[in-house]
C-alpha cells in the first residue's frame, strides 16, 4: 500500500487466547521502512514483556483488534505503561480493499494505521471500566431474577393455582406472603389473613387458593425457586450498592439523568458506566448513537432506500434504553406523545427503538451542557408542588410556622 504514512512507527496486535502476535513498522530516517514481528504469550509476564517491547520500540499508536474479552489484558498493561493503544471495530478493517492473503492480521493491522485508515473505538477510563463489570453482571443476575419469577408462575399455574390473576404482583408484599403461606402448608384461613390492600374479595382469594392439585413436588419446586428468588434479590441489593458507592464521584450526574422521565437511578449509574461521563470523545450524538447502535442504517442505493436495519452496537446500552423507553412511554411528559404518534405509523417495538434513539439524543446533551432535562410537554415543578402543597401546609401548622387563619 504505497500512501504517505500518517504515523510512521506503529504496531498492530492480532490477540488470541492463548498468545498475542504483534508486527512493529517504523519509517527510518532515510525512508526505509523496517518491519519486526515477535509473539508473546497471554500471561501476566507476557503482557508486562508487550509493554516493556512496545515501550522501548517507541510507537506513536498501537492497534488491536476488539476480539471478544481478549483485548482488555494488553490494553490494560499498554495504558499502564503510557503507551496509546487503538481498539479497532473489525467492520472497519474488514471494510478496507486490497489485503493480500500472505499479510498477517497484525501486519495488516499495522500498515492501515500507519496510512491513517483506522480510528480508535471508545474505551472509557479505568474507573468506569472496573464500575462495567459490576453493572454488566446486575443486568445478568437481573435477567436470572425475571426468569425465576416466570418460572414461578409456571409452577403455580401447574398446580392449579390462579392466584396471579387476581393479585396484580405476585411478588409484591400480599402476593409474595400468600404463596410463601402456599409453600409452608398453611389453613387457608390464615392464607386469606389480610396483608395488604387487594382489589380481590375473599370469595375469589378462596376460589383461586384452592390447592387441590397441589403436590408434595409443587412444594418442593417452589420453595426452591423462591429461595433463589430472595437470594437473587440480595445478591442484586449488594450489586447495586457496590455500584453507587464506586459512582460516588459523579453522584452529580447521576442526579442529572434521573431527571429524564423513564431512568431512576441504577439506570442512570449503568448507562454511566457504558457511555462514560465525556461526550466531547464522541463529539456529536450522531456518532454517539451509532457507536451504541440505536440509529436507523444508512443504506440507500440509486435514489432509493433500503433496509434501515439498526446495526450492531454496545448491547448493553441498548438493552438500557429499551427499558427506559419503555418507562418513558407510560410517563406523563412529551416522550409519551411522541411514542403515541410513532406507534400508530411504526407499531410497538419500532417505536420503542425510535424513542430510545430519541432519549439517548438528549442525554447526550444534557451530559455535555450539563443542564437537566425539561419537558416542553409538563411542567414537573409545579406538578410536584400541585401533590405535596397540602400535606406541606399541614405540617407548617403543625410546627407553628404558619397559622390555621394563613393557610
Amino acid at each position: 500500500m504505497d500512501i504517505t504514512p500518517l504515523y510512521p512507527r506503529v504496531i498492530g496486535l492480532d490477540v488470541h487466547q492463548a498468545k498475542i502476535s504483534a508486527c512493529a513498522i517504523a519509517e527510518q530516517a532515510d525512508g526505509t521502512v523496517t518491519v519486526e514481528h515477535r509473539e508473546f504469550g497471554a500471561f501476566k509476564r507476557d503482557r508486562r514483556a508487550l509493554a516493556e517491547w512496545a515501550q522501548a520500540f517507541g510507537p506513536m499508536v498501537v492497534v488491536m483488534e476488539s476480539t471478544g474479552v481478549y483485548w482488555k489484558s494488553p490494553y490494560a498493561a499498554l495504558e499502564r505503561a503510557g503507551i496509546v493503544a487503538w481498539v479497532v471495530n473489525a467492520r472497519h478493517v474488514k471494510a478496507v480493499p486490497g489485503r493480500k492473503t500472505d499479510i498477517a492480521d497484525a501486519q495488516w493491522l499495522a500498515i492501515l494505521a500507519r496510512a491513517g485508515l483506522l480510528r480508535g473505538s471508545f474505551i472509557p477510563p479505568a474507573e468506569l471500566r472496573h464500575l462495567r463489570l459490576i453493572s454488566r453482571q446486575r443486568q445478568k443476575l437481573g435477567g436470572m431474577l425475571a426468569s425465576e419469577k416466570n418460572r414461578l408462575h409456571k409452577v403455580l399455574t401447574d398446580a392449579g393455582l390462579r392466584l396471579n390473576v387476581l393479585v396484580s404482583d405476585l411478588h409484591g408484599q400480599a402476593g409474595r406472603a400468600m404463596v410463601k403461606a402456599i409453600i409452608a402448608d398453611r389453613p387457608l384461613a390464615e392464607i386469606l389473613k389480610p396483608t395488604g390492600r387487594l382489589k380481590a374479595s375473599r370469595e375469589e382469594l378462596f376460589e383461586a387458593l384452592q390447592t387441590d392439585d397441589l403436590t408434595a413436588a409443587h412444594r418442593f419446586v417452589l420453595a426452591e425457586i423462591m429461595a433463589h428468588i430472595e437470594e437473587l434479590e440480595a445478591r442484586l441489593s449488594r450489586f447495586e450498592t457496590a455500584l453507587l458507592e464506586g459512582l460516588a464521584p459523579w453522584r452529580s450526574l447521576l442526579v442529572l439523568l434521573q431527571t429524564l422521565p423513564g431512568i431512576d437511578q441504577i439506570g442512570a449509574a449503568m448507562l454511566l458506566v457504558e457511555i462514560g461521563t465525556d461526550m466531547a470523545v464522541f463529539g456529536s450524538a450522531e456518532r454517539l448513537a451509532s457507536w451504541v447502535g440505536i440509529c436507523p442504517g444508512n443504506h440507500e442505493s440509486a435514489g432509493k432506500r433500503k433496509s434501515g436495519k439498526t446495526r450492531k452496537g454496545n448491547a448493553w446500552v441498548r438493552r438500557l434504553l429499551c427499558e427506559f423507553a419503555q418507562a418513558a412511554a407510560r410517563s406523563r411528559c412529551a416522550l409519551k406523545d411522541k411514542f403515541t404518534a410513532l406507534t400508530i405509523r411504526k407499531g410497538h417495538k419500532k417505536s420503542i427503538v425510535a424513542l430510545a434513539h430519541k432519549m439517548l439524543r438528549i442525554i447526550y446533551a444534557m451530559l455535555k451542557n450539563h443542564t437537566h432535562y425539561q419537558d416542553r410537554a409538563t411542567d414537573y415543578e409545579a406538578l410536584i408542588v400541585q401533590r405535596n402543597a397540602p400535606r406541606w401546609i399541614k405540617m407548617l401548622v403543625k410546627y407553628g410556622f404558619i397559622t390555621p387563619a394563613t393557610a
